[in-house]
């Protein structure tokens, strides 16, 4: 059975840093290509990272700079580090893993991925 469980949201203030993660199981984590969207209240879901199998990372314009994506193939899991949160980037922010597209681009919508999480809150107050 396949998991992916995010963990390490809460709330900060605009300015602050978080660290999600992504823990996987029941697949082969090191051959899919793995990305976070977010979606935040009353507003359409958006990728935000994702990195490929090679290692190398998309970030979307709203982000990029700010955040940093991340996976530890030997603990098969993901991780969306967070700076400079502002409040717009509350939301409930989602993991997801794919293998069928070359490159997995961030523009697919999260329900057109293969496996994703059930999503942790960030809440950034100003």
């Amino acid at each position: 059975q396949v998991q992916l469980v995010e963990s390490g949201g809460g709330s900060v203030q605009a300015g602050g840093s978080l660290k999600l993660s992504c823990a996987t199981s029941g697949i082969i984590f090191s051959t899919y290509c793995m990305a976070w969207f977010r979606q935040g209240p009353g507003k359409e879901r958006e990728g935000v990272a994702r990195i490929a199998t090679s290692g190398s990372t998309t970030y979307a314009t709203s982000v990029e700079g700010r955040f940093t994506i991340s996976k530890d193939n030997d603990k098969d899991t993901l991780y969306l580090q967070m700076n400079a949160l502002k409040p717009e980037d509350t939301g409930t922010y989602y993991c997801a893993a794919e293998r069928r597209w070359p490159g997995c681009p961030l523009g697919v919508d999260l329900n057109e991925w293969l496996f994703r999480g059930q999503g942790t809150q960030v809440t950034v107050s100003s």
